[in-house]
């Protein structure tokens, strides 16, 4: 019985905050992986597949601007690729894998997100 207080609790909080503030970064601040799992285990109604979609909605800017702030520093390490920076593995080669790292990251969130409006779509 607490712990389902717990989760209508933060479910009413994380709700409060994505539609008091509108910005899509408080909808990550509250939600902890805990209450996400259980979130998506729970989710049956169209406002919690709205809140789901809107989370992922928001994970996947977050990666976006990541991959754009790395490509950013990998074409500024592609600059320089000669002496101590050609030997493997590379600067460059970090920078590129994490751009395609969060390149990908944001694709999958992306998913996720259109799964979940989809989904919220169709319950309406």
């Amino acid at each position: 019985m607490n712990r389902k207080m717990h989760i209508i609790a933060a479910v009413a909080a994380f709700a409060f905050a994505t539609g008091f503030a509108g910005a899509q970064t408080s909808v990550t601040a509250g939600l902890t992986h805990a209450q996400l799992e259980e979130m998506l285990r729970s989710a049956h109604t169209v406002q919690q597949y709205q809140m789901l979609g809107s989370y992922f909605h928001a994970r996947q800017q977050t990666f976006e601007q990541r991959a754009q702030s790395e490509k950013v520093e990998w074409e500024r390490r592609s600059q320089n690729i000669t002496g101590p920076a050609a030997k493997y593995p590379r600067p460059v080669d970090s920078s590129r894998n994490r751009y395609e790292y969060f390149t990908y990251e944001a694709q999958q969130m992306g998913q996720k997100a259109a799964h979940y409006d989809s989904l919220s779509a169709s319950a309406q």
